[in-house]
């Protein structure tokens, strides 16, 4: 028996039907088909009917789009729960707080941004109220990636909830004092509550994908089940220009990661105007992200729109929304009704007729106010489809208004990007317009006031009470009490010290060859999260290929064409290694989600990231300030490092600056290890510093850069003595004297250097050392610089006590105190890489480094191209010397002219 009350198929359909009869028939046509001839046969008819349809000019969405209204019809929207009149006063006051926080901090012209949370209120409200799952949930909750200039909306509600006063809403954007908010979410600034950092743009969208895979990653391989935690990433339809924003699609649905959600807040603006002016954002957008595979759903019209669709009967409506630009539908939101009688209405017979029904209030109410991401009841069943939509992830585009609610001067304007304030009058308007109980009295000496219901008043009680419902507060961050992870045994990092002999060995196959033992670690080994993008057969990895498995949510669902070889490619659903394919975006991503679990999920991964240092910080140097902003903690790996060691790849490979670039990072530890007993060092030390017992005054929030070398060389056994491990974790060490390396120098009373090499380049100073002690009777000590950044911010850190009155010296001054003779330093990069600690250096200095681009050729040619081989070190030496009037100024001559300079 039928159902009376049921939703009938009709209701579901938002579209007019003309000739039910005749759809019915067509219906039926297609079915026969389907049943007499089979799927593909009517898929085919279909195909070629609507083919026929566009060449006849016929106009169709395409077949990615649908039209211009929303994909769940009023009548098939669930009862919002809860009390919605009460969700309607708490958006209220966080609407006028948002607001006042900004204009009160314009005093101070620290700035600030009123008007997307202004379009976004509700979409956040809903969230919050129904659906955002707290840390006190199942799994770690849910994680929240927040529009960047929403911030306001979402201090306004902490706020309400007691978790901020009004001392910290006036100290927005004033950080210094304390009390400060920082500008957009920020943990670095404000780690208690936010996850996230979600500005530069375009990050947020990509890390919010990576971290939805990384939670199936946990889950998977038995870290933890967070299945129950879902992503929800709050996008701007502007910000959806950035290419990051998008370049992730199709591997979230590739996946079929139904537990992420985009909200695109659609206001149709970007910073300065229309996001698409003469175009449709929304309808660009539903294509974009269907070809890609995800679930879509539009939220664009409010309940006052229903009425215009039930008098649609020719289907005139739908036809003229399709094609009026957005560009003029906000210039809708700032005329009057006549205007929009005339312009829109009156493009077609059948809609001039519609607007005879309809009074100017209702066609203002419809064109200024109501679209579908204003009203929570749409907004909830926008929601509630997402989370419960099974295979595929799901995008919401929802239409809002950019400054509603803050009255004309706001609403749609292209210059409320940078409207910081409203006036008392305005607020005055706006507080009449939200009902709040805000009197006249309170805006003393002009300043307009904080609102608040009162700690135990109803509003806030069901905040509380939602908030509890739903496992706790939100946005949060939490670092669980766990306690550090235990040393991996000591045997893996001591089998480097006794050197590889006569074997050739480069610092990228040692550092792989330590991971291998690693990993194998009874305790830690799986916490590893070996990350690579499609360069794993390069750096020396494939051997982890079938011990470790490369991590598919499908498992290997083929036979891979080198099953009968011993290091095979092996995919597994429990697999390990993260092979990302050629994106070192996506990579970067993956080591964000990775290197913050200890936070996010509670659970400490250790991830390494390996990839050709030129593509590294050149090209995903915005994410890793991004994870510097998270507090992101791990290994990048730098491999086939320095500017004339990659043979025959040419400048776009030769990397002679990456250093520089995590300089400027002060959460990145740059090391440029020589050898392979050093490489072990900082990995030991970095292991302890971020995982296990860091030394008091030590931050275990850094990640360590590591740069490795494809050049195969006889790696030396460790240096015995006291501080070596101490002075390769600090920047440099003495590796040997001209006496300690057994070489004759052919000079008594000679003159003393002293060279400093890093890396790689530390090879050609150990050949010019005996160059000189040998053909220019000159004795020179080697030093291994394994980071001067970290003896740069340790002279920093030095000169900073001075000022404060404490003695200190720095370690690079201590360490070469009392050293004989000038100093030469070596580099593989840009000169600037050593000059960053000359100022510290008592004795004279100069170096040399590889500046300029980069050329293909062998490393011999290369590096006599770039002046940095030994022959070369050896004139800069006597030059140097001879300066200094200790070695004849005609030496330097003869060396040029003997070795072709």
């Amino acid at each position: 028996m039928t159902d009376p009350n049921a939703i009938q198929p009709s209701e579901l359909d938002q579209l007019p039907d003309r000739d039910p009869e005749e759809t019915a028939e067509w219906q039926a046509s297609l079915d026969a088909v389907a049943k007499a001839a089979g799927p593909h046969r009517a898929a085919y008819l279909m195909r070629r009917t609507l083919e026929r349809a566009e060449g006849n000019g016929i106009a169709l969405p395409k077949l990615l789009e649908t039209d211009y209204v929303n994909t769940i019809p009023t009548a098939a929207e669930p009862d919002l729960p809860g009390d919605p009149a009460m969700e309607a006063r708490i958006t209220a006051w966080n609407r006028w707080n948002a607001a006042a926080m900004v204009t009160r901090g314009a005093k101070y012209g620290v700035g600030g941004h009123i008007a997307t949370f202004a379009s976004a209120a509700w979409l956040y409200e809903t969230g919050f109220n129904h659906f955002f799952k707290g840390k006190e949930a199942d799994g770690s909750g849910d994680q929240l990636y927040i529009q960047g200039h929403a911030s306001p909306g979402i201090y306004a509600r902490a706020f309400l909830d007691g978790r901020l006063d009004e001392q910290h809403l006036d100290h927005f954007r004033r950080e210094s004092g304390g009390n400060g908010l920082p500008s957009y979410p920020h943990p670095r600034r404000l780690p208690w509550l936010w996850e996230f950092p979600t500005v530069s743009m375009g990050l947020g969208p990509l890390s919010a994908i990576y971290q939805a895979r990384f939670n199936r990653y946990l889950t998977n391989r038995g870290i933890k089940d967070v299945s129950a935690s879902h992503v929800w990433a709050f996008l701007g339809d502007g910000e959806m220009d950035e290419p990051e924003s998008t370049a992730a699609l199709a591997l979230a649905s590739r996946e079929g990661l139904d537990n992420l959600t985009f909200v695109i807040n659609c206001n149709l603006q970007r910073l300065d105007g229309p996001v698409r002016a003469n175009f449709k954002i929304v309808q660009e957008l539903e294509a974009q992200f269907r070809g890609a595979g995800w679930n879509v759903i539009k939220t664009l019209w409010g309940n006052a729109w229903d009425e215009l669709f039930r008098l649609d009967t020719t289907g005139a409506l739908v036809r003229r929304l399709r094609e009026v630009p957005d560009a003029q539908v906000q210039t809708y939101q700032t005329r009057d009704a006549a205007y929009i009688r005339q312009d829109f209405f009156g493009k077609d017979p059948a809609l001039v007729e519609m607007a005879k029904l309809l009074s100017d209030d209702k066609i203002l109410e419809c064109f200024h106010f109501s679209r579908g991401g204003h009203e929570a009841r749409k907004v909830y069943a926008a929601y509630k489809a997402a989370v419960e939509f099974k295979g595929a992830p799901t995008v919401i585009l929802a239409q809002t208004v950019k400054g509603h609610t803050l009255g004309e001067g706001f609403a749609s304007k292209n210059a409320n990007h940078q409207m910081k304030k409203l006036s008392v009058d305005e607020f005055k308007t706006m507080r009449d317009l939200l009902e709040l109980p805000i009197s006249d009295a309170q805006f003393v000496d002009g300043v307009v006031p904080y609102g608040h219901p009162g700690a135990d008043s109803p509003e806030v009680r069901y905040l509380q009470e939602r908030r509890a419902a739903l496992g706790g507060p939100a946005p949060a961050r939490r670092v669980h009490p766990v306690a550090p992870l235990p040393a991996p045994a000591e045997k893996a990092f001591a089998s480097f010290d006794k050197g590889s002999g006569s074997q050739n060995v480069a610092t990228t196959m040692a550092f792989v060859r330590l991971i291998k033992d690693l990993v194998r670690d009874k305790e830690t080994g799986k916490r590893w999260v070996p990350i690579v993008p499609d360069e794993a057969r390069t750096f020396g990895m494939e051997s982890l290929f079938p011990s470790l498995g490369i991590y598919s949510p499908k498992g290997q669902t083929y036979e891979p064409v080198d099953r009968d070889q011993l290091m095979y490619y092996k995919e597994a659903e429990n697999g390990q290694i993260l092979n990302e394919g050629i994106t070192e975006a996506g990579s970067m991503a993956d080591f964000i989600a990775a290197s913050t679990s200890y936070a996010t999920h509670g659970e400490a991964m250790i991830p390494f990231y390996i990839f050709y240092s030129m593509f590294g910080w050149q090209r995903t140097a915005d994410q890793m300030w991004q994870l510097g902003d998270q507090l992101g903690r791990g290994f990048l790996v730098g491999a086939t490092a320095g500017r004339t060691t990659l043979t025959g790849e040419g400048l776009q490979h030769a990397d002679g600056h990456s250093p520089v670039i995590a300089a400027t990072n002060p959460a990145a530890l740059t090391y440029d290890p020589a050898f392979a007993y050093e490489v072990a060092a900082i990995v030991r030390d970095g292991i302890r510093r971020m995982y296990g017992e860091a030394a008091p005054g030590e931050d275990p929030n850094v990640f360590y850069y590591l740069t490795v070398y494809n050049e195969p060389l006889p790696q030396p056994a460790k240096p015995s003595g006291p501080g070596i491990d101490e002075g390769i974790v600090k920047g440099l060490y003495r590796f040997n004297t001209v006496e300690s390396a057994g070489i004759r120098v052919a000079a008594a009373n000679a003159p003393r250097i002293q060279l400093l090499g890093s890396g790689t380049a530390i090879h050609w100073v150990l050949k010019a050392q005996r160059m000189l002690a040998e053909e220019w009777g000159v004795a020179a000590d080697v030093w291994s610089a394994t980071s001067f950044t970290e003896l740069r911010r340790d002279a920093l850190e030095a000169d900073a006590a001075l000022l404060r009155g404490e003695e200190r010296v720095p370690y690079v001054r201590q360490a070469l105190h009392g050293a004989e003779g000038p100093v030469l330093a070596v580099s593989d990069y840009m000169r600037q890489v050593p000059d960053q600690i000359a100022q510290w250096v008592e004795q004279d200095w100069s170096s040399l480094g590889a500046d300029g681009f980069g050329l293909s050729d062998t490393r011999e040619d290369a590096r006599r191209h770039f002046g940095v081989d030994a022959e070369s070190v050896v004139v800069a030496a006597l030059a140097q010397l001879a300066r200094r009037g200790e070695v004849k100024a005609t030496a330097v001559k003869e060396a040029r002219e003997k070795y072709g300079l």
